[in-house]
């Protein structure tokens, strides 16, 4: 299989398992995450973590040799697939976190760009480099490197097609945080500084950051005056307020 789900402890770990291409996404690998992400949608599991097979590489990209040779309506077609496979991340019910181990190139970075968070490890690469085969990125890196990193940065890294090292990506904000150690295990570590918290109004936190990238400053206050007043009919809100004025830890029931 070109994914392997796992269960660790009570999140989910999806793994791209194609170590000998270096988890390179080819179309069926695609189709496997896609399918993964329902199962875990589906699921009780209070984050997804994704991660690569092999100490070298998180996904060093798209499969060129499936690219050979389409017409312009396939690869239309598949820009539009990945695309679409990646937006569920940020739609998804619950916070998303790449652990990038190694090479994240092309496809890889765009898959890690649309989670939640991204963590890595020291040896860790990453680029869009397919300015170098003619190419721009498809599925979403164009559009998801600037709300990260700024415009001005985004264009270079597009352009240029260079690679980041894992010091420059910490400092350009391309990841949140650099790990030592089992890179799963830390990832479990990571996922578990919010994962206690309600899932419902860690939803509305989320929505409220995101949206606040696509819409002026006024309409943004709106937004965030609407899902704080839905955090506050939350079960949990009041449970977390009872909590806090009896000088206990809350017990949140995700409703």
């Amino acid at each position: 299989m070109a994914i392997q789900l796992t269960r660790v402890e009570e999140f989910a770990l999806i793994t791209l398992n194609r170590p000998e291409a270096l988890n390179a996404l080819s179309l069926g690998l695609l189709r496997d995450l896609g399918r993964a992400f329902d199962e875990v949608a589906g699921s009780d599991a209070r984050a997804l973590l994704i991660t690569g097979a092999g100490p070298k590489s998180f996904c060093a990209g798209a499969d060129i040799k499936e690219l050979l040779g389409l017409s312009l309506s396939q690869n239309k077609r598949n820009a539009e697939f990945g695309q679409a496979t990646f937006a569920r991340l940020d739609r998804f019910p619950i916070p998303s976190i790449a652990i990038i181990n190694g090479y994240a190139f092309g496809g890889g970075l765009e898959l890690a760009t649309a989670c939640t968070f991204r963590i890595a490890t020291r040896n860790a690469k990453m680029g869009t480099p397919e300015i170098k085969l003619g190419l721009i990125p498809g599925y979403g890196g164009t559009q998801r490197l600037p709300r990260l990193i700024g415009e001005g940065r985004a264009l270079e890294l597009v352009m240029s097609g260079r690679t980041v090292d894992a010091d420059e990506a910490l400092r350009i904000g391309l990841v949140n945080r650099l790990i030592e150690g089992d890179p799963v295990a830390q990832g479990v570590a990571y996922a578990r500084e919010f994962s206690a918290y309600s899932l419902p109004v860690l939803g509305f936190a989320r929505d409220a950051v995101k949206r606040a990238l696509d819409t002026p400053l006024n309409e943004g206050l709106r937004i965030e005056a609407d899902l704080s007043t839905l955090a506050y009919q939350t079960r949990d809100a009041a449970e977390g307020m009872t909590a806090f004025s009896e000088k206990r830890k809350p017990k949140f029931i995700d409703g």
